[in-house]
């Protein structure tokens, strides 16, 4: 991801910037569902994961059947620090992050971590991800219930001995609040899909999701 004083001049010239995809093929990783899951719920639910920049896990996540809305933010630090200039300097213990919302009903909260783990970001990359590099990039789950918990927490070890790719998996369990990022970061994918960045690193994740998930693919 650009840094916070570049962003401004990025955006302005996305409309004249195309890149091609050709040369980074992304594909979903084959791995089983989770062996136990959060039993469905009325009403709605909510996920925050992190892995890497938050562009990307947003751009996944609203291409999926049951999800209702997906925020960008930071998750893992303190309410003060919660800005992109200071998350920068990656002294404030945040991660970039996503707040999912979903119909537990329509997708389950192991059905999203799978795709999390599958496709959504690589989760043998320690405190980086891709281009971007540091703590705020790591991959960590912040679960929202007790049963969240103890699914995520099945399901890495689950993962790990499938050793699906070949690294070990160094996915971390955090607790802490999430806190939505500036209203520029919202809806990015969507609103710039010719940002260099989002056509170079995600568009390739989401041609890899509707590729190894078209079950889950809004229609």
């Amino acid at each position: 991801m650009l840094k916070p004083i570049l962003i401004a001049a990025a955006i302005a010239t996305t409309a004249l910037v195309t890149l091609p995809v050709a040369g980074h093929a992304e594909r979903a990783v084959p791995i089983p569902a989770p062996a136990i899951d959060v039993p469905a719920t009325k009403g709605q639910a909510v996920a925050v994961f992190a892995g890497g920049c938050f562009w990307g896990l947003e751009a996944v996540f609203e291409q999926m059947k049951g999800v209702r809305q997906v925020v960008n933010g930071y998750a893992g630090g303190t309410r003060d620090t919660a800005n992109y200039a200071a998350v920068s300097t990656e002294r404030t213990g945040h991660a970039e992050a996503v707040r999912i919302v979903y119909d537990p009903a329509q997708v389950s909260y192991g059905t999203l971590l799978r795709v999390y783990f599958s496709v959504a970001h690589d989760p043998t990359q320690l405190n980086r991800q891709g281009p971007d590099t540091g703590p705020s990039y790591r991959s960590a789950i912040f679960p929202q219930t007790p049963q969240q918990k103890l699914v995520a927490q099945r399901y890495v070890a689950q993962l790990g001995k499938t050793k699906a790719w070949g690294k070990p998996i160094v996915t971390r369990i955090e607790g802490g609040g999430f806190f939505p990022a500036e209203a520029y970061h919202q809806d990015f994918y969507r609103k710039n899909p010719n940002h260099p960045y989002i056509v170079r690193w995600d568009k390739p994740k989401v041609a890899a999701f509707r590729a190894g998930f078209p079950q889950l693919v809004r229609s």
